[in-house]
């Protein structure tokens, strides 16, 4: 059934057709590269559409210079048909508009919902270079090899648990945090390179590189939209999967690397960076296939299944059948051939949710304990995640007024929603914990905290626990009391908040308390997490991202 949105853009007059229609600056249309593959219209950078040949035809013959009626004489159509044609590419913004300025192409662009790209090169040239190292590479036995790669470095993870485990779950020295960043970048713009040479190799256009904040992290990226002119579903699927390919071979070759060092009995640091190295590889390899968000892994699973902008046509799916069990009304599917959309389109919707935890379950006491730079990077992040929150509910109730649901029902399950939601802030109660520093110093445990740690929550007697600060995992070294409850002025070294060693002449201004117990190595630092009893959730909240701002 056709929505009341539908029908009304179907009663919306359309703009009037310029007399002679000229294709807009930045469409472009590409033939077919090979017989069997489809026609494409390119507009911009990144937006590809699939058209039919009499459209492409059309659609060529749009140079400003003839009128419908010549249109229609050169392609022996009727002037309706022409009309018609040209108003869907007018709708698609594929016609020049004398009323707007001409689109220029931006270095920077934003990619919702959280990421901000900025080209450097257009590397199309440049990759050419390389097409006939591509092709020699583009062989099933180097196949064999990267795969034989990528298994062994899994199975020297696995024959180094327990030194792997340790190495994750200890802090990281200054140097090898430098070159682990250095080797991670270079290893990820290989990746980004690796995009670029196979789509170049099947005869596609890498149209730009750069580098990104995505989710607020630095990358970087390249742009492979020219991938949809690729005649064969394969070979868009491997433009996709080349990055994670080249990810899992350089783990392959660091877990080989540190085995070898292992066994000539190197040294010890060597190893352990190579096994962070590998580990980050495959993490971000594994993190990369996941089709929730736009990754690698959707950009194959889009290409497989040959359906373009597969993720924002399932969301619409999924907040469309959210709001027929809610409010009622009538709704189209946006994918009515792909029966598994809806859910698809609600794992998309949730799964970022689910990495903001797991970045908070990792950093969330680091970042915590780093006073006001840490406050403001958790609260920006999860104020963005609340404005998409809030965003997504508008577009739940545009939904429900679109399709005609009745007034009472929506407003009903809206009041009912803000009562479930002020009831849980109010009656779910959570534990509440204090994450500062400690340092173990002239015999005792010292507990530190910076200017925005909740204090008057560490009451004498409260439990402690004494944490390494590793890379990636906690280790508990032990376990101690508040003593009591005055805190003094002290000066500490950095490594107390940071996972990091080799800072200690960087001293941090804290306040301190000694703590009962816990009585550990002279000179041991790491986080202390203090138990601080439950607060409900609306309390938790204020506490953890709204209250540092003022203490």
């Amino acid at each position: 059934m056709r929505t009341a949105l539908k029908r009304r853009q179907e009663e919306k007059p359309p703009a009037p057709l310029p007399e002679r229609p000229r294709l807009a600056p930045d469409a472009r249309v590409h033939e077919p590269i090979e017989d069997g593959a489809p026609w494409l219209v390119q507009s911009g950078a990144q937006r590809y559409l699939r058209v039919a040949a009499g459209m492409a035809s059309l659609l060529r013959l749009a140079d400003g210079t003839r009128d419908a009626e010549d249109l229609a004489e050169e392609l022996g159509w009727s002037v309706e048909l022409v009309g018609e044609g040209l108003l869907r590419a007018q709708r698609t913004g594929l016609l020049e508009d004398a009323a707007d300025k001409p689109r220029k192409e931006r270095r920077i662009t934003f990619v919702p919902p959280l990421t901000v790209q900025l080209t450097v090169v257009r590397p199309e040239r440049m990759l050419n270079v390389f097409r006939p190292l591509t092709a020699r590479l583009a062989h099933r036995g180097w196949a064999i090899v990267a795969a034989t790669l990528a298994g062994a470095g899994l199975l020297s993870l696995v024959a180094q648990a327990q030194t792997t485990i340790a190495a994750l779950s200890e802090p990281i020295s200054l140097p090898a945090l430098l070159a682990l960043l250095v080797v991670t970048y270079c290893g990820t713009m290989l990746h980004e390179l690796s995009h670029g040479l196979v789509l170049s190799h099947y005869g596609g256009r890498p149209s730009r590189m750069g580098f990104m904040l995505f989710y607020l992290t630095p990358a970087f990226f390249c742009d492979v939209s020219d991938g949809w002119r690729l005649p064969r579903n394969r070979q868009r699927v491997r433009v996709a999967l080349a990055g994670i390919a080249t990810q899992t071979v350089i783990a392959g070759l660091a877990g080989v690397g540190s085995v070898v060092v292992a066994v000539a009995g190197g040294n010890p640091a060597v190893r352990d960076f190579l096994l962070l190295l590998t580990v980050t590889n495959y993490a971000s390899g594994l993190f990369n296939t996941i089709p929730f968000v736009k990754l690698d892994g959707y950009l194959a699973l889009m290409s497989h299944l040959d359906i373009s902008h597969l993720r924002d046509r399932s969301i619409t799916d999924a907040r469309r059948l959210v709001a027929r069990l809610l409010f009622g009304g009538r709704y189209e599917r946006e994918l009515p051939g792909v029966e598994w959309a809806p859910l698809f389109g609600l794992a998309c919707m949730l799964f970022p949710l689910y990495v903001v935890s797991m970045a908070f379950t990792l950093w969330g006491s680091v970042l915590e304990s780093a006073g006001m730079v840490g406050a403001v990077l958790v609260s920006v992040a999860l104020g963005y995640l609340s404005l998409r929150v809030y965003v997504g509910v508008l577009k739940l109730l545009a939904e429900a007024r679109t399709a005609e649901a009745v007034g009472w029902r929506r407003v009903t399950v809206s009041v009912a929603a803000v009562g479930v939601v002020a009831a849980a802030l109010l009656g779910i109660s959570v534990p509440y914990t204090v994450t500062g520093g400690f340092v173990e110093e002239r015999g005792r445990t010292v507990l530190v905290a910076t200017g925005t740690t909740d204090r008057d929550a560490i009451e004498p007697g409260a439990d402690v626990k004494l944490q390494s600060g590793g890379v990636v995992l906690q280790k508990q070294l032990g376990t101690a009391a508040v003593a009591s409850g005055d805190f003094v002025d002290l000066s500490v070294p950095f490594s107390a908040f940071v996972p990091v060693t080799g800072l200690d002449s960087l001293k941090v201004p804290v306040a301190g308390v000694v703590l009962d117990g816990g009585r550990l190595a002279p000179g041991t630092t790491g986080q202390a997490v203090v138990d601080a009893g439950e607060r409900s959730l609306g309390d938790w909240l204020y506490l953890k991202y709204v209250a540092p701002f003022w203490r």
